[in-house]
């Protein structure tokens, strides 16, 4: 005899990762979809708190590169790209190195540096800071 109490449901299947397929993504309240690098700036001096971040569309549109992770630690906004690499469909950040960590979807980079403090790099000194996502930010 069976368990009235006791329903079986089926998972739906999960979306296919990559670009196109991480589709949870939208429904986070740190991505802020197609806003430009201007706009993700300024709401980020705006709150003006150490860890604030959000992701937005990179505005090269590149499949290669399909978003940017901008970060506010310091009084200085970060621009990181997220690389997306479809050998092995993961993500990284950043330009590619040696030993670099992959990520199944955005929202595992996200996840990560929330608990693991992100390397942020000064493009113009090479001066290294580390900070973990503390604040998400929509513009």
């Amino acid at each position: 005899m069976s368990d009235p109490f006791i329903v079986f449901h089926r998972r739906s299947p999960k979306p296919p990762v990559g670009p196109v397929g991480d589709s949870d993504i939208y429904r986070k309240p740190w991505y802020a979809s197609a806003c430009d690098r201007k706009t993700a700036d300024d709401a980020l001096f705006r709150l003006n708190k150490d860890g604030a971040f959000m992701v937005r569309k990179s505005s090269g549109h590149d499949a290669q590169q399909p978003y940017t992770l901008v970060v506010f630690y310091n009084g200085r906004v970060y621009n990181i790209p997220i690389r997306y690499i479809p050998s092995i469909q993961q993500y990284a950040l950043g330009r590619e190195k040696k030993g670099e960590e992959h990520f199944s979807s955005v929202s595992h980079i996200i996840e990560n540096h929330q608990r693991n403090p992100l390397v942020l790099i000064d493009s113009q000194s090479n001066a290294k800071d580390a900070a973990k996502l503390c604040y998400p930010v929509k513009p």
